[in-house]
């Protein structure tokens, strides 16, 4: 069949483009969620987790951690490190007696059954909503340092509502290329936004393996948290 892509997709897990269209809408939401979070967090003296999505890449976690300014934060690209994690938080908390905690929804940590058989969905993918990630590691957290723990699940709420004007602006970008490609008898493509042009892409290498977050960005990450 004669096809031409899109890159729609909240994750950003896409070859080839530097964003998705959904990726900054729920980026967005998730870290006004946490600037919300810090105010009761102030207030109440407290570590709080917040869980967003990710099942493969990480770049909603590390988004949100970045521009809202967390202590820590855990994606599926690299391995929790618990004795890392306490002493950064301790280090927060004892600064100005809270701390904001950013997870993405499949990390694994030693109470997820890390290594262990999980059950599946009809596409192949693990079931993500019994894992609990950001309960077990508020328990995690509370136990290491005896600091009073919370966490907050923003879940689905990322997946919908208004638009940001970024991702208006790149849906509609990608769109008129789209449509251009099919004019112009390019099938067998996706619409990719590299620098600050759209250009024509293979779907093969597109869709090939997923972007995940790298270690430049894990370095950049790093250098704020």
């Amino acid at each position: 069949m004669n096809v031409v892509g899109v890159p729609k997709t909240m994750d950003n897990d896409l070859n080839c483009t530097d964003f998705t269209f959904g990726f900054d809408t729920a980026s967005t939401l998730s870290m006004e969620a946490l600037e919300r979070l810090r105010d009761t967090a102030m207030s109440h003296r407290r570590v709080i987790v917040l869980e967003v999505m990710g099942r493969h890449a990480g770049w909603v976690s590390l988004y949100t951690a970045i521009g809202g300014a967390a202590d820590y934060y855990c994606l599926p690209e690299r391995l929790v490190d618990i004795d890392d994690m306490t002493a950064k938080i301790k280090t927060a908390y004892s600064k100005r007696k809270y701390a904001l905690i950013v997870t993405s929804e499949a990390v694994d940590l030693p109470t997820t059954g890390a290594g262990e058989v999980q059950a599946k969905d009809d596409f192949g993918h693990i079931l993500l909503k019994d894992r609990a990630v950001g309960e077990q590691l508020a328990k995690i957290v509370e136990e290491k340092t005896g600091i009073e723990t919370r966490y907050a699940v923003i879940g689905h709420m990322q997946r919908g509502g208004e638009p940001t004007l970024f991702d208006r602006v790149l849906g509609a970008r990608m769109g008129i290329a789209a449509a251009n490609f099919v004019h112009q008898g390019k099938f067998g493509v996706m619409a990719a936004l590299q620098g600050n042009i759209v250009v024509p892409v293979q779907l093969k290498d597109a869709t090939c393996t997923l972007k995940t977050v790298s270690r430049e960005w894990l370095d950049i990450a790093d250098t704020f948290i």
